[in-house]
């Protein structure tokens, strides 16, 4: 199964492409999509559709994989990243694939075994489980490609799979 990870903002985007099968992780592709400070926000989003759009025909992801939202303070940046996520669950789902949420503590339990790891924990477990020399840069890839992990740990085998088509 290919799956695409979204580390959401709209400034900067992270995303991560994985393959999953017999229990192998197999990386594809992460980037960032990144949006300039001075465009207006409508069209930063219409740019954030644009070009997710083109990752999803690229890649022809199985599933989405999308971090939940969390913040303790700041609500305007908080409304900012719910929009730049609406547009792209509406991609998603205007390409047809399936989406899966994750809380942060979600991932990093399914990445390192510990829902309370540091971000440099949850950004090596990342590197070995994907084979890669270093740890992707920028962070938003990378956490985007645990997040891809995420969910093939919660969604990963047949049963899973089946499970979660239940809900």
């Amino acid at each position: 199964m290919i799956i695409l990870g979204i580390d959401p903002g709209y400034a900067t985007l992270g995303w991560g492409c994985i393959r999953y099968e017999r229990s192998r992780f197999t990386p594809i592709d992460f980037g960032t999509i990144l949006t300039p400070a001075d465009m207006e926000f409508p069209l930063r989003l219409q740019c954030i559709h644009n070009e997710l759009s083109e990752l999803l025909t690229k890649h022809h992801p199985d599933f989405l994989a999308v971090e939940k939202l969390y913040f303790k303070n700041n609500q305007k940046t908080a409304i900012d990243v719910a929009q730049a996520r609406g547009v792209i669950l509406l991609a998603a789902q205007q390409k047809g694939i399936p989406i899966f949420e994750y809380t942060p503590l979600q991932v990093k339990s399914a990445v390192t075994g510990y829902g309370k790891a540091d971000k440099s924990q949850v950004m090596e477990m990342t590197r070995r489980l994907l084979g890669y020399k270093e740890v992707p840069k920028p962070d938003d890839a990378a956490d985007a490609l645990a997040i891809s992990i995420c969910h093939a740990q919660s969604c990963g085998t047949p049963l899973k799979r089946r499970l979660a088509n239940l809900k």
